[in-house]
């Protein structure tokens, strides 16, 4: 389907959006980063010319991580991987890698535990604080040492404490959950209003764009409510900020509140290009 320009339930975002419920991995327009279509094998990786490519320094990390504090027995270290993008627990995000220090970086991941951060980074706001671990899940690596990697999203974290920067930036890191919630939060009624208008904006957008109405397919899969609301908050696409926002809550039934007014702000736009389009049908597009 089409994707519809997807409304923010915040003013402060002022990327142009869309909400993508058939992709599994989060994509955004970046000169240094070219999202990659999904292959069925590794092997027709070699027939793709776009790929995701990072370009960090050091010195782009916030001075509020730059701490020495004596460490524990229990810390835990990750090494990092800053991109203009925003992974959720559950997305799946393929990644090739080509420059040195983090080919450095896979080497050692493909004989440890295959787990790094993927940490989201623009020029505005910096490298965030709250981030999702990416795990490697496929990979394949080429002759001249560069590697096609899929990675799905885990766990949540906070970064604590920047360890070192050279070759790559390792943090030490604490895992983040969300809260449980309390006895007055329905958060199964939440994901079911939340997958109503989602199915909504889905039906409206493919009627806007000409597509054949047909109906929508469950969304939820089963899903209890916090994995929902990541995968709601991962169809968020070219909104990374408003993605960033959805990621760092700690409760899920404000990320479901959060994701079901977006989503009623997008059905209110595209109720408003619907009513124009039956007054001028000549136009061809209208989101």
């Amino acid at each position: 389907m089409a994707s519809p320009q997807l409304i923010p339930s915040h003013s402060s975002f002022n990327h142009r959006a869309s909400i993508n419920p058939n992709s599994s991995n989060p994509s955004l327009s970046s000169p240094n980063l070219k999202p990659i279509s999904k292959p069925s094998s590794l092997l027709q990786w070699r027939k793709f010319q776009r790929f995701t490519s990072l370009r960090c320094s050091a010195s782009s990390f916030p001075e509020k991580h730059r701490m020495n504090s004596a460490k524990s027995d229990d810390v835990v270290e990750l090494p990092l991987f800053p991109l203009p993008l925003v992974l959720f627990p559950g997305a799946v995000l393929p990644l090739q890698i080509f420059e040195f220090r983090y080919r450095i970086m896979m080497h050692t991941l493909l004989h440890t535990d295959l787990r790094f951060g993927v940490i989201y980074s623009d020029a505005e706001t910096g490298i965030s604080g709250v981030d999702c671990v990416g795990e490697i899940v496929r990979h394949e690596r080429l002759a001249d040492d560069r590697f096609f990697l899929i990675c799905k999203g885990q766990e949540r974290f906070r970064i604590t404490d920047l360890v070192r920067t050279k070759p790559y930036i390792v943090a030490e890191v604490d895992w983040l959950e969300d809260r449980p919630s309390v006895d007055d939060e329905d958060l199964e009624g939440l994901a079911n209003e939340v997958e109503s208008c989602m199915k909504d904006v889905i039906r409206l957008s493919n009627r806007l764009n000409g597509k054949l109405e047909k109906e929508v397919k469950d969304l939820r899969k089963n899903h209890f409510p916090t994995p929902f609301s990541f995968f709601v908050g991962s169809t968020f696409e070219g909104a990374p900020r408003e993605q960033q926002a959805l990621l760092e809550l700690e409760c899920t039934a404000a990320r479901l509140k959060r994701e079901k007014e977006t989503l009623r702000n997008t059905l209110n736009y595209l109720s408003a290009a619907s009513a124009l389009k039956d007054v001028f049908p000549s136009s061809r597009r209208w989101v």
